[in-house]
């Protein structure tokens, strides 16, 4: 078979949303402050409702594999509050399906207090008991300082961070972040994809 004849690979049907809506090549100031030649607004993939749909459940598979004591999902404003919405769904048995695990509860983790109301840190969670075990939903991961900073608020409120899972893993230090560390112990990292997969299952071109 010639090289003009070999079948290009499958692409990954999320990976090509995020392709599509969310992944810009240029030049870029991040929210760290460094210079980047990429930039991925998963945002614009997540409130699209096919990506929702696709987000929610490839998560909920990644939780129920590697994190399966999990009793709730926490996103970390903004981005990641719509990847908690949709896992949480996902974990919901509609339409009569057969429960075969607890739903997830979901709760959003703010970046800072409100000046009114409750100001609360830590929306949601009043079904969840003191120490329910919550993993964290990111929707970029770039030095890891956000979500260490939702981490502390998370376990500040009284919950127990067992896990962390980021859609896009931009590999700033050359290698996927594979922990997080915390006072309170270190928190795992798992990711839907890296900058090199998404691009290598989006079918974009290095």
């Amino acid at each position: 078979m010639s090289e003009a004849t070999v079948p290009s690979p499958p692409m990954d049907s999320l990976a090509a949303l995020l392709i599509e809506f969310s992944y810009k090549r240029g030049t870029f100031t991040l929210a760290s402050g460094k210079q980047s030649d990429f930039y991925i607004d998963c945002k614009q993939t997540l409130l699209t409702p096919e990506g929702h749909c696709e987000v929610g459940w490839r998560c909920l598979r990644l939780i129920h594999k590697h994190f399966p004591e999990c009793r709730a999902v926490a996103g970390v404003e903004i981005g990641g509050c719509p990847m908690a919405s949709a896992v949480s769904m996902a974990s919901w048995p509609c339409g009569g399906a057969a429960v075969e695990r607890l739903p997830l509860e979901c709760l959003y983790v703010r970046k800072k207090a409100k000046d009114h109301g409750t100001t609360k840190m830590v929306e949601g969670g009043k079904r969840l008991r003191p120490g329910a075990k919550v993993v964290l939903l990111e929707d970029v991961l770039t030095t890891g300082e956000s979500s260490r900073n939702a981490i502390l608020t998370l376990q500040d409120a009284g919950y127990a961070v067992i896990g962390c899972i980021a859609l896009v893993d931009r590999m700033e230090s050359g290698k996927p972040i594979s922990v997080i560390a915390t006072l309170r112990g270190d928190v795992p990292v798992l990711s839907v994809f890296t900058r090199e997969t998404l691009l290598a299952e989006g079918g974009v071109q290095p």
